[in-house]
């Protein structure tokens, strides 16, 4: 379906021509019609799958069919980090570029001349603010910000940021908010926490779901199974056959990304850290250098596996199998975009293999399986049937060909020409009214 089918904006419908924005990805299709309608909406969809323009265009094109006054805070758009209120706002930016609609992102960690600029912008009222829960409520609780006539509020990656603990914070914003608001809920997964929001905050909630997306079929995927100890050496081993340019290297804990930080630095690799005990300017710094290749690895928490748009990175790293088969998606989700080509490493400890398992089911396929460097001594197995017999010997290398070869999946959503795409095979979705 073209966005002309379902939007009447002209402004609004040309600045979608001049971003090459023609056709809608299914969940525009069938966010923006219910949007429109006046409707709420509880949507699941991972990132990467063009959520962010399922909720502010049909937003966008209200606000101004309907004349609302500029004179207040008609939209709040909750985002979990700094990054991504700034990446919303930018497209904010871009689908409003004809039309007077004012936009303005509220994040911490800034300085006090952008604190002030935030609190005028506040006081004066915008259109749409893109906000983190703890900035905004640094704001309310100064009690200058009127949310008295917010007319829409949506939360986006509600399932992270309930992860981050924010649910009190979002309680807290929602308590300013006029009950007649229509309620926009985007998630990436929908675990009970998340359906016990939805029925909180949610009024007869249109529901939409679109199926996890297999990884892009330009990702090399393979891993690698071994004790918890040969993680670092078989890291090591790989950094020095193959110097790094741009790499993600996932771990579990912010405790892991400081010791793996440090024991790479010993490489004299240009390494950088991403944490939750970095405060925003830092987190920000680190990123501007990955993208101007000052640093060649990031060590990172699941802080980056969603919602960072970085271009050009060649090879992700699972120190650590993350706990969730959807978060293996958007891990590796990071590299192989622009349909460019890209590789995934995970090693598997003997204690993640059930979580690797998981992971393979919902991708329906195995991932290949390199052997541990010989001199790194004997390695678990990875089907428990074969635990007596020792290590089992396995073909491949750690530099095999990339591409739809190794994948062997052309299921899942594909970023092409600067927005996403579905493949013919990633539409099963689904749409219901409760």
């Amino acid at each position: 379906m073209k966005f002309e089918d379902i939007l009447t904006n002209d402004d609004l419908l040309d600045a979608l021509y001049d971003m090459h924005f023609d056709e809608c990805t299914p969940i525009q299709e069938l966010s923006i019609p219910p949007v429109l309608a006046g409707h709420d909406l509880l949507a699941v969809a991972q990132t990467g799958t063009g959520k962010t323009a399922a909720y502010l265009l049909p937003v966008i094109e209200r606000l101004v069919n309907d004349n609302y006054s500029q004179d207040n805070v008609n939209c709040v758009v909750m985002a979990p980090t700094r990054e991504l209120a700034q990446q919303i706002d930018r497209q904010m930016q871009g689908f409003s570029y004809f039309m007077p609609v004012s936009s303005m992102a509220i994040y911490g960690g800034t300085d006090g001349r952008t604190y002030e600029q935030q609190r005028k912008g506040l006081k004066m009222g915008a259109d749409v603010v893109i906000a983190t829960p703890g900035r905004l409520l640094a704001h309310l609780s100064m009690g200058y910000v009127d949310l008295s006539k917010v007319s829409f509020f949506i939360l986006d990656e509600a399932d992270r940021m309930l992860d981050m603990g924010f649910l009190d914070d979002i309680m807290q914003i929602i308590g300013h908010l006029p009950k007649d608001r229509q309620t926009l809920l985007f998630s990436a997964t929908m675990p009970p926490k998340i359906q016990q929001l939805a029925a909180q905050i949610l009024n007869n909630p249109v529901e939409v779901k679109i199926a996890v997306s297999k990884p892009a079929e330009k990702i090399c995927q393979r891993a690698v199974v071994c004790y918890e100890t040969q993680k670092l050496p078989i890291l090591e081993k790989f950094f020095k056959e193959t110097p790094p340019r741009r790499v993600i290297v996932f771990s579990s804990s912010k405790h892991k990304v400081k010791d793996l930080a440090k024991s790479l630095r010993k490489l004299h690799l240009k390494v950088g850290e991403m944490h939750s005990d970095l405060d925003q300017q830092v987190r920000e710094d680190v990123m501007l250098d990955f993208k101007a290749g000052k640093i060649n690895v990031v060590v990172a928490t699941d802080i980056i596996s969603r919602g960072i748009d970085i271009d050009n990175i060649e090879t992700v790293i699972n120190y650590d199998v993350p706990n969730e088969a959807e978060d293996y998606v958007h891990r590796i989700g990071r590299t192989a975009r622009a349909d460019r080509e890209g590789s995934a490493y995970t090693f598997i400890s003997e204690k993640e293999r059930g979580k690797f398992r998981n992971i393979e089911r919902l991708l329906e396929r195995e991932v290949e399986k390199l052997p541990v460097p010989e001199e790194l001594g004997a390695a678990p197995s990875y089907d428990k049937r074969d635990e007596d017999k020792g290590s089992r010997k396995r073909k491949g290398n750690w530099h095999g060909t990339k591409g739809r070869g190794r994948n062997g999946n052309k299921k899942g959503t594909i970023k092409k020409d600067g927005k996403s795409r579905p493949s013919k095979s990633s539409d099963n979705t689904s749409t219901t009214a409760q």
